[in-house]
């Protein structure tokens, strides 16, 4: 069952609506003009119930099936960009600097619409088809909003599903894989407080400068001697702030970053020694450490009859040598883990070829994978409520 021809007939038509969100790109909940250009279009399409205001500027289109039946599940994509400055020249970069698409939402959202207007046309399926456009994933956790809004409940949603591209990908491949497929992202800020004063008597100082780097150094013990080394844990120090002359040891010293894991129990486990290394090494040195540790998206995790599915559809469209069906997980995050552990469903990669990687001002989402993604969604939802 490769790509459906309807799927390829909406290609140039749905580039269109990327390279148009492209150029317009918005940050986190302020998405009101992308997703009134998705209200809009599924207006256009016939979708029997459209919500907005969802997770704040969230927008929910409900689609009914001919046949009968009150089972929904729930196909979602991302709107928000990024705070960069686009560098790829494209006629459709982006219009506002400090702005851009680069982790490719714009094609997620646009997938989305072609399959939106594909299933309104046919209708090929029992119960409802929730197509889900979030907002707020890249830091605000606007899944988690969607989420406590109710929207599982509202729609009656009993599974949910997600997509992400992945540059590195051949287009018009996917890849997949049971479990956790993407990391927790918990963040850090560490202040320590010693006593400042005349870089030529450090006798008489508590250096802050040097705990701290003690701190950091040791804390990569968590991965190299607290954790069982088939398990995944990174912790990654990205900031460090302290000083301001060549000859004052400061009263502060401040570092923030990162811990990446797969599971819940490394996770409380990294938490604990994290604080308790920070806390030792501070008192050892008579300073103290402010620990600001805060637990942001969950990790990512797709159910197992849920991925089978997911899977199946995948190989019936691209065949089973172009679906990789357990890729190694991966320690960047993902907020639709929100959504997966309000109800059962998967996360997929579909393939964006060889282009500049995710986060990158050089990278643009690869039109020729929207047919893919079209063809992905419409046979996902024709299956799951097929029965």
């Amino acid at each position: 069952m490769p790509i459906l021809n309807r799927a390829a007939e909406l290609q140039n038509e749905v580039t269109e609506w990327r390279r148009h969100i492209h150029e317009r790109p918005e940050l986190l909940f302020a998405v009101e003009n992308t997703a009134a250009f998705v209200a809009e279009k599924l207006k256009e399409f016939g979708v029997d119930e459209i919500v907005t205001g969802i997770g704040r500027t969230g927008v929910v289109g409900l689609i009914k099936g001919r046949g009968e039946g009150s089972r929904a599940i729930g196909l979602r994509a991302d709107m928000d960009a990024l705070p960069l400055t686009e560098i790829t020249g494209k006629p459709w970069a982006s219009t506002t600097p400090g702005k851009m698409h680069a982790c490719g939402h714009d094609g997620h959202t646009a997938m989305l619409l072609g399959a939106a207007k594909y299933l309104a046309e046919t209708r090929n399926f029992n119960g409802n088809v929730a197509v889900i456009f979030q907002p707020a994933e890249e830091g605000g956790g606007g899944g988690n909003l969607m989420v406590k809004d109710g929207m599982m409940e509202r729609f009656g949603i009993e599974e949910v599903y997600g997509m992400h591209n992945m540059p590195g990908l051949p287009v018009g491949q996917f890849a997949i894989r049971k479990g956790p497929i993407m990391a927790a992202t918990d963040e850090f800020t560490v202040t320590v407080k010693g006593r400042g004063g005349h870089a030529a008597q450090p006798n008489r100082t508590i250096d802050p400068i040097v705990i701290a780097t003690q701190i950091i150094t040791n804390l990569q013990m968590i991965a190299s001697r607290n954790v069982d080394p088939l398990r995944s844990v990174v912790v990654s120090v990205t900031k460090f702030n302290a000083g301001f002359a060549h000859n004052v040891i400061p009263n502060e010293a401040t570092f923030a970053g990162t811990v990446r894991t797969l599971d819940e129990a490394v996770r409380d486990q990294a938490e604990s020694r994290f604080r308790q290394i920070v806390s030792g090494i501070a008192a050892t040195h008579d300073a103290e450490a402010e620990i600001a540790f805060h637990r942001n998206y969950p990790v990512t995790s797709n159910h197992e009859a849920e991925t089978v599915h997911a899977t199946q559809i995948a190989t019936d469209i691209a065949g089973a040598a172009n679906v990789n069906a357990d890729i190694d997980p991966m320690m960047g995050g993902e907020d639709f883990s929100y959504m997966l552990n309000a109800r059962p469903g998967a996360f997929i990669f579909i393939g964006n070829g060889d282009t500049a990687g995710l986060h990158n001002p050089a990278y643009d989402f690869n039109d020729e994978a929207i047919s893919h993604g079209i063809s992905y969604w419409v046979r996902l939802a024709e299956q799951r409520l097929g029965e």
